[in-house]
């Protein structure tokens, strides 16, 4: 038996920062690139368009209220004429893309996740569940219904953003839909770059490097770099530049066994990291632990997990035919209450009552 065999495609650079035009432009070129070299998945970092928004990491929510309606302004809708043409891009490329964005429905922000297939079709636009921290600040949650894998000719694809790969749960959701090809999109790790190893690439390439293992999938990890230009537009003092420095670029590619697969760009070039992809090795993998299969223990740990998307307005009809009075009842006498009269609207009456103390 044969098993699929394809390329992998990384991106390991700094966005147009702040610039919806040229971000579409520039993924479209990267898009060129990696098919050009054979990928036909090609995976960008978090935030990818129109950049992560690092002012938030870098002063007071004041100081950083001036990148704000800029911000805004070049963050992408999903149903909008840039994804369109990325969309075309990935369909005249016949490729598939996974791409990172600030999300714009109308007031609100998100952190989310294009997945787009070769036929240039969307396969789903998911948001990051719980922006980390500061980011809070900036963008909106998603719901369960943004934990999925999807059936595609590469195999059983997902994806999650950045510090989703430090939600044990999440990731349990996830390996409990059988992934075999994952997209862990990344921004830089240069953010106070000796001060805070949590936010620096050994832990946070480890957490890849974990979900692969774990898993028992390919883990396409896409990492952004902070340009020069980048830092400029950020940073107004030497304090700030030494919190947020030139580079941070560490994209990579794991296997099914957490091996490394790709050989890693240095931290401040821009490029494509690019790996084979065979899904026969996962079988290997997964013979010694499946966590969700022959290495599970249900009886003892399982998790609860409610993928139902949310709503903020649940439109209704009220029918008002439910609660009007028979026309059998009479009609009350002067001073008299209505309930008196009929049995019938009483316990509607409690019913009421009730669902406004629930």
């Amino acid at each position: 038996m044969t098993h699929p065999k394809f390329i992998a495609a990384a991106v390991q650079a700094a966005p147009a920062f702040l610039d919806l035009d040229g971000s579409v432009a520039k993924t479209i070129a990267l898009i060129d690139e990696a098919a050009a070299r054979g990928a036909t998945l090609v995976a960008f970092p978090e935030a990818w368009i129109p950049g992560y928004p690092w002012w938030v990491w870098l002063d007071s929510p004041a100081w950083g209220m001036r990148f704000v309606q800029r911000y805004h302004d070049n963050s992408i809708v999903a149903d909008g004429p840039e994804m369109a043409a990325i969309r075309a891009a990935a369909r005249r490329n016949h490729v598939h893309v996974v791409l990172g964005t600030s999300e714009k429905d109308h007031g609100s922000l998100y952190l989310g996740q294009s997945i787009i297939a070769p036929d240039g079709g969307v396969i789903a636009h998911r948001r990051k569940l719980k922006p980390t921290h500061v980011e809070r600040t900036v963008f909106g949650e998603g719901y369960g219904s943004d934990l999925a894998v999807h059936e595609t000719t590469l195999g059983r694809l997902g994806a999650l953003c950045c510090w989703e790969h430090l939600q044990p749960l999440t990731k349990y959701a996830m390996y409990s839909m059988h992934e075999q090809v994952h997209v862990a999109s990344w921004p830089s790790f240069s953010l106070y770059s000796d001060m805070a190893f949590a936010l620096g690439p050994q832990l946070n390439n480890a957490a890849s490097q974990i979900y692969a293992a774990e898993g028992g999938c390919f883990v396409v990890a896409p990492c952004a770099v902070v340009s020069p230009a980048m830092q400029e537009i950020l940073c107004d003092t030497p304090a700030k530049r030494e919190l947020l420095r030139v580079g941070g670029g560490f994209a990579m590619i794991f296997g099914p066994d957490g091996r490394p697969l790709a050989a890693p760009l240095p931290e401040a070039e821009e490029g494509i990291i690019y790996a084979e992809v065979d899904l026969g090795l996962i079988s290997i993998a997964k013979a010694a632990a499946d966590p969700v299969g022959h290495y599970s223990r249900p009886d003892v740990t399982r998790l609860m997990f409610n993928r139902s998307p949310g709503n903020p307005v649940e439109s209704f009809a009220p029918n008002f035919d439910d609660i009007a009075p028979s026309a059998a009842t009479p009609p009350a006498q002067s001073g008299e209450p209505l309930a008196s009269k009929s049995s019938k609207t009483a316990p509607i009456s409690r019913a009421r009552s009730g669902s406004r103390r629930a």
